[in-house]
């Protein structure tokens, strides 16, 4: 399997097919990231991501993964689609925000067991920032540097969202048990 540093040269150098390889790797890591904080707007969340890649891959310098490049983009677009979605209503802190605030009635599309519908229910009831490091580092397997590199955050940030991240879930799964 080409590495995603070969993909991203030749893509830079025009040839679309190594777009498209990138695209097709990322594709379903990035739907099911979006899927558990928004109700529908997913596929359009994927696209605008994907262009944001696009318009600022000259700029990545391959100094960290390209995946924690990628699901910065994807962060940032999904504040952007909360905020848009506030409009005049205010600032949106993400610190403070669940997805059970913004949707009152969570998306369960891809929960099959009660547990992992419990698993969703809790992470949706958690600040958006702490539902994102724990799903980047749990989902997609990201250390917490990557995280910090993903969210342009300290790494002691990160380490420390992960860890309040972790108790406010355990928190949250026993107040749903």
């Amino acid at each position: 399997m080409i590495g995603d540093e070969a993909l991203i040269e030749a893509w830079n150098h025009g040839d679309a097919g190594s777009g498209e390889q990138l695209f097709d790797r990322y594709f379903v890591r990035l739907v099911r990231f979006f899927r558990t904080k928004v109700h529908g707007d997913v596929e359009e969340l994927v696209q605008q991501t994907f262009l944001g890649c696009l318009e600022w891959l000259a700029s990545f310098r391959g100094e960290g993964e390209f995946r924690s490049y990628l699901f910065g983009i994807a962060y940032r677009q999904l504040c952007k689609h909360y905020r848009g979605a506030a409009g005049d209503r205010g600032r949106v802190d993400f610190g403070e925000l669940s997805v059970a605030d913004a949707r009152p009635s969570p998306s369960q599309h891809f929960a099959a067991g009660q547990e992992l519908r419990a698993l969703l229910a809790a992470l949706q009831r958690l600040p958006i920032d702490a539902q994102v490091v724990l799903e980047l580092h749990y989902w997609e397997s990201m250390t917490t540097e990557e995280i910090a590199a993903a969210l342009e955050l300290p790494p002691g940030t990160a380490r420390s969202r992960l860890r309040r991240g972790r108790q406010l879930l355990e928190e949250q799964l026993e107040a749903l048990a």
